[in-house]
């Protein structure tokens, strides 16, 4: 992930403000048009929570978040002979969209934008917004970070070992409730929590086999 340190204009795009940005649609999460089978769908949702945290944290484009739903896949010789299927339902009826305790969807569909880590990154998104790309970090492989000014922060760790660094995160002194892991809630945090000293600097430890290898803290998620 190293090298996405200037991506966007600087990979040679067009300009942020006219750039529309998104991980996956319903075309291409079904093997159509260009990408092929190194698009990532809600199918390896490891990586796909992500790459829409990376999409949503940098300030390139206007960002569009997908919601799917669930379909029997059936590869034949590489092509899923199913794709054409439409969503959930029953005898033509097309199923309600039920709502589960955590707020995820039922019934087949998979409602990707409300998924905790993807909603908190939209939030992040908006708390962020008119901030610069900055603090970027790497180790020269799969581990990166960067701040959105001094309004949020962004750690990743794809790699096949642990990341455990200090990193500059630019934001003010305080404890921050991650929000990928959990969501700050009454003033506590659900989720890991993240100390930040009064020099911008915190510690991460991610493991590289968590569930959602990532963090993101930002000034609203400030205890």
């Amino acid at each position: 992930m190293s090298y996405l340190k200037n991506w966007g204009e600087g990979w040679g795009f067009v300009p942020t403000d006219r750039a529309l940005v998104f991980v996956d649609n319903h075309d291409n999460q079904r093997g159509h048009g260009a990408g092929g089978a190194s698009i990532l769908t809600f199918w390896d949702a490891r990586m796909y929570k992500m790459a829409v945290g990376f999409m949503l944290a940098h300030p390139y484009g206007f960002t569009r978040v997908m919601s799917s739903y669930r379909w029997t896949r059936n590869f034949q010789n590489g092509k899923d002979v199913n794709d054409w299927i439409g969503p959930p339902n029953n005898n033509g009826v097309t199923k309600e969209v039920t709502i589960n305790p955590d707020t995820t969807c039922g019934n087949d569909w998979v409602c990707e934008h409300r998924w905790r880590q993807i909603r908190n990154m939209v939030a992040f998104r908006n708390v962020v917004n008119g901030q610069p790309f900055a603090n970027w970090w790497d180790n020269g492989s799969n581990q990166v970070a960067f701040s959105r000014g001094n309004r949020g922060f962004i750690v990743f760790n794809n790699d096949d070992w642990a990341l455990s660094s200090t990193l500059q995160t630019g934001l003010p002194a305080g404890t921050y409730c991650d929000v990928i892991s959990g969501d700050k809630v009454n003033g506590n945090c659900t989720g890991l929590k993240v100390n930040v000293g009064s020099d911008g600097k915190a510690h991460f430890s991610i493991s590289n086999s968590a569930e959602d290898p990532f963090i993101a803290i930002h000034a609203d998620s400030k205890l």
